[in-house]
């Protein structure tokens, strides 16, 4: 069983309410627009982090963070984009691939608006978790947090951070 912390759009700001969630899982997981190495750099003195880049993120962190990271966590295919769009609505980039391919957790950022839903076409979960950083249109502060048990994704929960 592995609990992930999943973030994004933290546009350089990281706190002691996001660390002390961080504490309590296994795994971070950054959805892009990292903002600042600091924010990663917190976050990994602490718990394994796994994350890609951001429209907003610059050369350095596209050197150490990828654009879509496609990894397995237990039993369960995971896809990590920043810019990914939504069933059924996905990122033409990615579409076909998403089609041909489906993971089953679909993961982006972005839109700073926390999202949850299933894809009945293709069998597959996406989660948007908003934005947990204090830049941009968003009211309140946001991050997901979950489990992955074998091939299950279960105790799902919005954590609210505050108004931004």
């Amino acid at each position: 069983m592995t609990k992930i912390l999943l973030l994004s759009d933290t546009h350089g700001y990281i706190d002691d309410r996001i660390v002390k969630y961080v504490k309590q899982a296994d795994e971070v997981w950054h959805a892009g627009d990292i903002g600042n190495l600091k924010v990663t750099d917190t976050i990994e003195k602490v718990k394994p982090l796994k994350g890609v880049y951001g429209n907003i993120d610059d050369h350095i962190i596209q050197k150490e963070f990828p654009l879509n990271n496609r990894f397995m966590c237990e039993g369960v295919d995971v896809w990590i984009t920043h810019i990914g769009g939504y069933p059924p609505k996905y990122n033409t980039k990615l579409k076909e691939e998403i089609m041909l391919n489906p993971p089953k957790l679909f993961i982006c950022g972005h839109s700073h608006i926390l999202k949850v839903m299933w894809d009945k076409k293709l069998n597959l979960l996406h989660m948007n978790p908003g934005a947990c950083g204090r830049h941009g249109f968003h009211q309140v502060r946001t991050m997901l947090r979950f489990t992955i048990d074998g091939t299950e994704i279960k105790d799902l929960e919005v954590v609210e951070l505050g108004k931004r």
